[in-house]
């Protein structure tokens, strides 16, 4: 979900109006419009700030993105089905084995 989205369904989920946001957070109301339009979008610090006014939390966790998945996808494309088949029918057999 875009910040414009996340920030909309708070206020909305809250009840309150772009005004009434805009007061608890010491902002213009033109800005709050602004950012649930994505005309502008406002920082991640910014958004949790928006998103907690309105009597929500917003958990945000980095974590180290895992490319493994992709390696093995652009792998696999480039497999004939034949051979993608045989892989996987083989892989079925191997859990079937151990379990």
């Amino acid at each position: 979900m875009r910040s414009a989205a996340l920030i909309r369904e708070a206020r909305l989920r809250a009840g309150l109006t772009q005004a009434e946001l805009a007061e608890r957070t010491g902002r213009d109301r033109s800005v709050i419009a602004r950012w649930e339009q994505a005309v502008v979008a406002p920082s991640v610090e910014t958004l949790i700030e928006l998103v907690r006014a309105c009597g929500f939390d917003l958990p945000l966790e980095l974590v180290p993105h895992d490319v493994s998945g992709a390696d093995r996808l652009k792998k696999n494309t480039m497999l004939s089905p034949e051979r993608r088949m045989r892989r996987l029918l083989a892989a079925v057999s191997r859990e079937e084995a151990s379990g």
